[in-house]
Formats: structure tokens, C-alpha cells, sequence
């Protein structure tokens, strides 16, 4: 190079240096201005007025300059802070690579100025009440990589622009409220891994060529209105790991190519209108954990090839129009756990090779048309079969003896079927059936096994449309957790037991027994039997009529006098009734009171024992009933109103230790917390034990959350402030009964009690140290609790434990945030509340989706606790007892959510 050329060089580079100082002074001069901005716009925690912008919380900057100046703001992480307002601002940051503003309040529309970010290469504005159109001028931030708008409400279809972004590698844009197509762009996008549309109203096909430049991994497209066939063009490179596509209007097969994706974990297209034959090449999906295309078209026979898939965990192919049988090699399949072929056209015999399935917990084959005999051992050692569907088939024969190996069956579907026999008393050793149990529209005969009472835990038993005869067993009285009862269209004969779950039915549950007679039936049972009813254990001979006429009338001779003087006071007794019935007051007669007291001093002259016995006697006091005890509301002749609890004292064990019971009561009428009922005092008589308590004025969680009013029959209106105060005040009470070593037998919404200042009070403490099964005092089957809430471990472990009361706990999470009842029609056969929350991500519901809108969509502060508060409860329904966390901790994170 020439000297004076050299010279030049250097002099422009020297100057440019020159120039270029003061700019980057005006640039991070430009920086402090923006963070001010944000600063007074969204207010974050940690963001003072004065001082290095770069020193707040949740900001990065770059290294100062060489010249001494502030380096430049590079990232702004501030997700589930509760901001709110408008975050413009952030698009005078030129050097802002991270933008995480996840999780907040914001609202209006998505800043167009982050479109002239030329460095952004990270946007997560997800979770925020964000509306309007996605701004075009975001194509301006071509270094995106990562891009989720996602759970906002945005509106308009997704902009055309977007397609310059050819750096992205993730797009989210679910849950929203886009319309139009999805644009054929996302077919170009080089380096896109991730696309997530799912819950939208977008509509048309899903992009011809998609996937073919760029390796996906993860398509999620559910709940959608797209049309067309599912591309090919999805597996062609083989990069595709998840595919959900459920709830669309899809058509067309299955492509063959789906094969060539060996890492494809997770395919989901049921509720579509596919058609065609599921493609053999899917056992080339090795991957494969889970398989649904449930509610389509589909037609030929289930794939052999499936047995390939060693991992796969559920598969649902219910609902087509698939033909022959259930093949045998899928037994080889060590991992399944659910295999649902319910509704299609499926024949043969009874795949027995699936019961080599170790792990099978749901077996669905009804609605087919499969026939024969079921196995004897349909639920072989170490089976973990949980619900089994063979209702709606041809099965014959007799149902096995073998079903009382079924030892963790939760329902029992065996109903229209061509099932003959006896019902085996071998049925009574499924102790842990709770949903149901279906034998209706069969061909069985004889009488009902007495071992059905041992049923403890059932809820629903439908035998209807049988040709079953005799009595009804009193034994059955054991089911203790009963609800819907069906005995119709058989030939049962005799008084209906004398049975709360039989008296309530309707009489169409009886109805089609034609020598059945009493409650709930309007059958006299001296109508149906005749005039000539028990006369073959009455009759006498004339002379012994005549001599007893005779004695008769000489005894009445000779005790007339005394009766006589007797009436007049007989008459004023029965005057007096009469005026206590027409108060309305309970007429009993007085019982034997065993013993009883009142801790409190000041309460022993305010509180009647007789009052409380009497109260027990009127249903129009019952307040609730649970697992062990009916609670009743009492007003005293002082006034004062007390709630009484009666037990149920399972097998007398109560009023038989009554000097233990006593010695418990009066230490728990001591202890110190504010968040137990502690009990005030008890009545011991005959069986029975009455224990006393303060009464709730404002009822139970269970009435404040499903009837609107509270004890004394007063409208309320729960809100999310309240129910969380009441969940944080609950599971303080059970952290300190487990501190100090006491097992809740029954926690349940029912049991929990609001005050008048809607403090929550755990209830039935004393239940727990009364009937402790470590201790002896009562049998298993007396402590299993109430249904819905019942860990599945209980089912097989028969032992109480801490884990199961965690779990018992996050049951009463759910029902809070969803305002759901723990079993509901709505769930769907063998799902309860627990299962129906875990398996949203499944159906395509996103937790906003399955929270109660009514409290979820008031504020975004409510909503964001409510997903805090949804991630404890599910942490504590976790399935394994090992994964769910102490109640000490339980409490903490309640906190922290009520703090954040």
C-alpha cells in the first residue's frame, strides 16, 4: 500500500473511533431513559427510582464500555411478578436480546415497537391478558428464535409477515383467539423445531410440506376447526417426537410414513374424521409411549405390529369401525397400562394373551361383540387391574370365581351381556370396588350372595334386568357407601332391609319384583302374602282359644282398677306430646345416659344433654354425614346452638372403650390449635356416643363451595381470597396433626368447618384417635374415608398413612379451584376428579381450561395463584405416595403463592 494511502486509512479509522464514543454514550443514555419508562409503567418489585438500572432485579446488561460507560441492558426476565401497564418501552433497548414477561397481567395489545429489536432472539409474553392482532412489524426482529404468545387473546389471523423470522425455531401462539389458516410460511421456516397453535379457531389444512425444511419435533395443533389430511410431509426426515392433532375436523389416513419417525413418543388424532386402515408401519415407531385416535373413522384390524412399540403406555383406538380381533402379541407388551377398544367392531373370545400384561390397570372391550367365557383368571397374581369394561358384549357362561383376584379393581362393568349363573360370593373379596358395580341385562339366577355387604367402599351397584330370586340378604346393610342402587326386573321376593341407601332410592329401583314389598316400594307386604300370612305358625285349637278367652277376661277383670288409675295421667302425658309435636319438638323417650360432661365451665349450665339426644332424632337437624358420625344442629333451652355429632361406632368399638374414648376426648379438648374442632363435651348411652361441639355458623367448605349458603341456610358467594385463606388454614391444622403423630381419617370438604369469620376448622379429630387401626381400635374397612378422596394406594395397602392424607388433602385443592365434587357424571365412567385434572394435557385442556372461570377470569392475580395453588394439588395427588410432599412444605408453597 502506498505511504499516504496508509496514512488515509488510519485517519478514517481513528475518526470513526471518535464518532462512534458519543453514540455509544447515546445509546445507553437511551437505556436509562427506556428502564425509567418501564420502571414507572409496570412498577416491578425491586426496581428503585434511583440508582444503576442494570443492578435491578431481573436485568442484564453487557460489560461497561472500555469508555467508562454503562454497558447495555441485554435482558429483561421478569415473569410472574403481577405487573401490569404498558412495556413499550422495552423497544428502546437496541442491545435486548431476552424479553420474559411471562405469567403477569399485562394488557392491550403486543407492543409494536419490539419489532425494531434487531437482537431479540428470545419473547415469552405468554400468560398475560394480552388483545388485539399479532403486529406485523414484529418480522422486524429477525434474530427471533423463540416466540411465545401464547394463553393471551389475541384476535385476527396470524400475520403473513412473520414468515421473514428465518432464525425461528419456536413458535407459540395457543390459546388464544387467532382465526384464518395457518399460514403456508411455517412449511419454509428452515429451523423450526416447535409449533404450537393449539386452542384457537384457526380453520383450512395444516401446511402441505411441513416438516420437510426444517426437522420438527413437536406439532400441537388440537382444538382446532383445520380441515384436510394429515401431511405426510410431517415424517418424511423422521424428526417428529409429538404430534397432538385431537379435536379437529382432519380427514383422510393415516400416512405410512409415520414409521419413519423412531423417536415419536406421543401421537394423539382422536376426534377427527380419519378413515382408513391404522398403517402396519407404525411398529416402526419404536418410541412409541402413547397412541390415540379414539373418535375417528377408522377401519381394518388393530396392527399386530403395535407389539413392536416396548414402551407404549395407553392405547386408545375406542370408537371406529375396526373389525377382527384383539391380537395376541400385544400381551408381549410389558408396559401397558391402558388398552381401550371400546365401541368398534371387534369380535372373538376374550383376548386372554392381554393379561400378560403385568401393568394393565384399565381393560375397555365394551360395545363390541366379543362372546364366550370369560377366564377364570381374568385378574391373575399381581394383577393391577383397576377398571374393567366387558359391558355391551356376548359373554357367556357364568361369571369366574376368579374375579375375587381382582384384588384392586375400583369398577366392574360386566352389564348386557349373556351371562348366566350365580352371582359368586367370591365377589365379596373385591374390597376395594368404590365406582361401580354393573351386572344388569344378563341371564343371572338365584339369590343375591350375602358377601355383597362386605362391599364397604361401593358407591354404585346396578344388578337390574336379572332373573335373581329370593330376599334381599340384611347383610347387605354393610355397604356403608352406597348411593344409587338398582335391584329392578328380577324375581326377588320379601320386605325390602331396612337400609338409608334403599329408603332414599327411587322405587323404580325395586320396581319388576313381583313379590317385593315395603320402602321404598307403596307394596304392603300383608297385600302381596294374603290374608293366610304366617297363619301356619298361629293356628290353635278351639279349646285352647276358648280357655284363653277365658283368662283374658278374668286378668282384664282384675287389673281394670289399676289401669283406670292410670289414665288420667297417661291422657296429660299424651296432651303434652301431642303440643311438643305441634311445636314441632322430637318425642323420645328418655335415654339411659351412660356418662357424660362438658370440658368447658363456663358452658356446663348452658348445655342440656337431653336437648342434644333429642336433636339426633329430627332430620330436619342434620347438618352433614360423613365416613363416621351425622352431625345435627341442637339449640339449647339456654339458647345456645351446639352441634352434635353422632357416631357410627363400626362394630360398637366407641361405647366399648368408653374409658379410653373419655380419656382422648378430654386431652383433645386441649390442644392448642386454632384450625381443629376441638370437642366441648359428649353423651354416652345405650350404643351410642354424641359428641358436642361449637357450632359453624357458615357450614363446611363442601357447602360454601357446591350449595351457596352456609349451616343456617344463608346465601353466601365464595371468592378466591376466601377459599385460599381456607386452604392455607387447613393445611396448617393437618401439618400439626401430623407433627404430633395423628393420621385424619377422613379429610374431606365435609369436614372442614368455616366459623363465623370463615376461619376453617378441621374437623373429626377426634374420629382419628378414637378408631386408630395401629393401635387396634377399629378394622380397616372402618377407616377408608369418604369417596373421591381416597388415595388409590388404600385400595391394596389397607393402611392409613401420612402420603394418603396428603393426597386426601390435594383432593380438596381440586375441588376448590375447579368447584367440582370429587366424582361427577360429567368425568366420564372410572374418572374421578383427580384422574380428570391429571389427564387434561391429554385432552387438549390447558389448566385455565379446567379452573372454575368464575373465580379464574375475574383478576389475573386470582388466576395466577390459582395455577400456583393447581401445581400444589397436583403435587400432592401424585400417584406414587413417595412423590407427594410433606405438609410443613404443602403449607409453604400455599404461602408463597398467597404472597406472589
Amino acid at each position: 500500500m502506498h505511504p499516504s494511502s496508509s496514512r488515509r486509512f488510519l485517519f478514517l479509522v481513528l475518526l470513526s473511533a471518535r464518532l462512534a464514543a458519543p453514540a455509544a454514550a447515546a445509546d445507553t443514555g437511551g437505556d436509562a431513559a427506556a428502564m425509567q419508562a418501564l420502571r414507572r409503567e409496570l412498577a416491578p418489585p425491586g426496581w428503585g427510582p434511583g440508582g444503576d438500572h442494570c443492578a435491578w432485579r431481573g436485568v442484564t446488561c453487557s460489560p461497561p464500555a472500555a469508555t467508562g460507560g454503562a454497558g447495555a441492558v441485554t435482558a429483561i426476565e421478569l415473569p410472574r411478578r403481577g405487573l401490569r401497564g404498558d412495556f413499550s418501552a422495552a423497544g428502546a433497548l437496541p442491545a435486548l436480546s431476552r424479553l420474559d414477561l411471562s405469567a403477569n397481567s399485562l394488557r392491550g395489545g403486543v407492543p409494536g415497537s419490539l419489532g425494531s429489536l434487531r437482537r431479540l432472539e428470545f419473547l415469552d409474553l405468554s400468560l398475560n391478558a394480552l388483545s388485539g392482532p399479532v403486529p406485523a412489524s414484529l418480522s422486524g426482529a429477525s434474530s427471533l428464535r423463540f416466540l411465545n404468545l401464547s394463553n393471551n387473546a389475541l384476535s385476527g389471523a396470524i400475520p403473513g409477515e412473520l414468515g421473514r423470522l428465518g432464525k425461528l425455531q419456536e413458535l407459540q401462539i395457543s390459546g388464544n383467539n387467532l382465526t384464518g389458516g395457518l399460514p403456508p410460511w411455517l412449511a419454509s421456516l428452515p429451523a423450526l423445531r416447535v409449533l404450537s397453535a393449539y386452542e384457537n379457531s384457526l380453520s383450512g389444512p395444516i401446511p402441505p410440506g411441513l416438516g420437510l425444511s426444517s426437522e420438527l419435533q413437536v406439532l400441537n395443533l388440537h382444538s382446532n376447526a383445520l380441515e384436510g389430511p394429515i401431511p405426510g410431509s410431517l415424517f418424511q426426515l423422521g424428526s417428529l417426537q409429538v404430534l397432538i392433532l385431537t379435536l379437529n375436523r382432519l380427514n383422510g389416513s393415516i400416512p405410512d410414513a409415520i414409521g419413519r419417525c423412531r423417536g415419536l413418543s406421543n401421537v394423539r388424532i382422536g376426534d377427527n374424521r380419519l378413515s382408513g386402515a391404522i398403517p402396519a408401519s407404525i411398529g416402526d415407531a419404536t418410541s412409541l409411549t402413547y397412541f390415540e385416535a379414539n373418535t375417528n373413522d377408522l377401519s381394518g384390524g388393530i396392527p399386530t405390529q403395535f407389539a413392536r412399540c416396548a414402551n407404549l403406555t395407553l392405547l386408545n383406538l375406542a370408537y371406529n369401525r375396526l373389525a377382527g380381533e384383539v391380537p395376541d402379541v400385544l400381551g408381549e407388551l410389558r408396559n401397558l397400562q391402558e388398552l381401550i377398544v371400546s365401541g368398534n367392531g371387534l369380535g372373538g373370545e376374550f383376548p386372554r394373551a392381554v393379561l400378560r400384561c403385568r401393568n394393565l390397570s384399565k381393560l375397555d372391550l365394551s360395545y363390541n361383540s366379543f362372546h364366550g367365557n370369560l377366564p377364570e383368571d381374568i385378574c391373575n397374581n399381581g394383577s393391577r387391574m383397576q377398571f374393567l369394561f366387558l359391558d355391551h358384549n356376548g359373554f357367556s357362561g357364568g361369571i369366574p370365581p376368579g374375579i375375587g383376584g381382582c384384588t384392586r379393581l375400583l369398577a366392574l362393568q360386566l352389564g348386557s351381556n349373556n351371562l348366566g349363573g350365580q352371582i359368586p360370593a367370591e365377589i365379596g373379596k373385591v374390597k376395594s370396588l368404590q365406582i361401580a358395580l354393573n351386572l344388569s341385562f344378563n341371564h343371572l339366577v338365584g339369590t343375591l350372595p350375602r358377601e355383597l355387604g362386605r362391599l364397604d367402599k361401593l358407591v354404585t351397584l346396578d344388578l337390574s334386568s336379572n332373573e335373581i330370586s329370593g330376599q334381599i340378604p340384611g347383610d347387605m346393610r354393610g355397604m356403608l357407601s352406597l348411593i344409587e342402587v338398582n335391584l329392578s326386573n328380577n324375581r326377588l321376593s320379601g320386605t325390602i332391609p331396612v337400609f338409608g341407601p334403599f329408603q332414599k332410592s327411587a322405587a323404580s329401583s325395586f320396581s319388576g319384583n313381583a313379590k317385593l314389598c315395603g320402602d321404598p316400594l307403596d307394596v304392603d307386604c300383608g297385600s302381596i302374602y294374603g290374608s293366610n300370612y304366617g297363619m301356619d305358625h298361629r293356628r290353635i285349637s278351639y279349646r285352647v282359644a276358648l280357655a284363653v278367652v277365658g283368662s283374658c277376661v278374668l286378668i282384664f277383670s282384675l287389673v281394670s282398677l289399676v289401669v283406670a288409675l292410670f289414665m288420667w295421667r297417661e291422657r296429660q302425658e299424651k296432651e303434652a306430646e301431642v303440643k311438643k309435636a305441634e311445636a314441632g319438638e322430637v318425642v323420645v323417650a328418655a335415654p339411659e345416659v351412660v356418662a357424660s360432661t362438658v370440658f368447658i365451665e363456663s358452658l356446663q349450665q348452658a348445655i342440656d344433654f337431653q336437648s342434644c339426644v333429642k336433636a339426633t332424632y329430627k332430620d330436619a337437624n342434620e347438618l352433614g354425614n360423613g365416613a363416621f358420625s351425622t352431625s345435627y344442629k341442637a339449640v339449647m333451652p339456654s339458647g345456645m346452638v351446639v352441634c352434635v355429632k353422632k357416631l357410627k361406632s363400626v362394630d360398637r368399638t366407641v361405647t366399648h372403650q368408653q374409658t379410653k374414648m373419655i380419656r382422648e376426648l378430654e386431652r383433645l379438648a386441649h390442644i392448642n390449635h386454632k384450625n381443629l374442632v376441638r370437642p366441648i363435651g359428649y353423651v354416652i348411652y345405650d350404643d351410642c356416643a354424641l359428641l358436642l361441639h361449637h357450632h359453624m355458623p357458615n357450614g363446611t367448605l363442601l357447602q360454601l363451595i357446591h350449595n351457596d349458603c352456609n349451616a343456617d341456610g344463608e346465601k353466601q358467594k365464595p371468592d378466591w381470597p376466601r377459599l385460599l385463606s381456607i386452604a392455607i388454614d387447613v393445611a396448617e391444622g393437618l401439618a400439626f396433626l401430623h407433627q404430633v403423630a395423628t393420621i385424619h381419617l377422613d379429610i374431606c370438604s365435609g369436614n372442614i368447618y368455616l366459623d363465623a369469620h370463615y376461619n376453617a376448622l378441621l374437623g373429626e379429630v377426634e374420629i382419628s384417635k378414637l378408631l386408630d387401626p395401629s393401635k387396634g381400635t377399629a378394622s380397616i374397612s372402618a377407616v377408608a374415608g369418604s369417596f373421591g378422596y381416597i388415595p388409590p394406594e388404600y385400595a391394596y395397602t389397607m393402611q392409613v398413612t401420612v402420603p394418603g392424607n396428603v393426597y386426601s388433602y390435594g383432593v380438596v385443592l381440586l375441588e376448590i379451584l375447579t368447584s367440582k365434587l370429587p366424582v361427577e357424571e360429567e368425568f366420564g365412567e372410572g374418572v374421578d376428579l383427580v384422574k380428570w385434572v391429571h389427564t387434561a394435557p391429554a385432552r387438549g385442556e390447558t389448566p385455565e381450561q379446567i379452573m372454575d372461570p368464575r373465580l379464574s377470569t375475574v383478576s389475573f392475580a386470582w388466576r395466577r395463584q390459582m395455577l400456583a395453588v393447581l401445581k400444589v394439588a397436583m403435587l400432592c395427588t401424585e400417584r406414587a405416595p413417595a412423590k407427594r410432599p410433606r405438609m410443613k412444605k404443602v403449607v409453604e408453597m400455599l404461602q408463597e403463592a398467597k404472597n406472589s
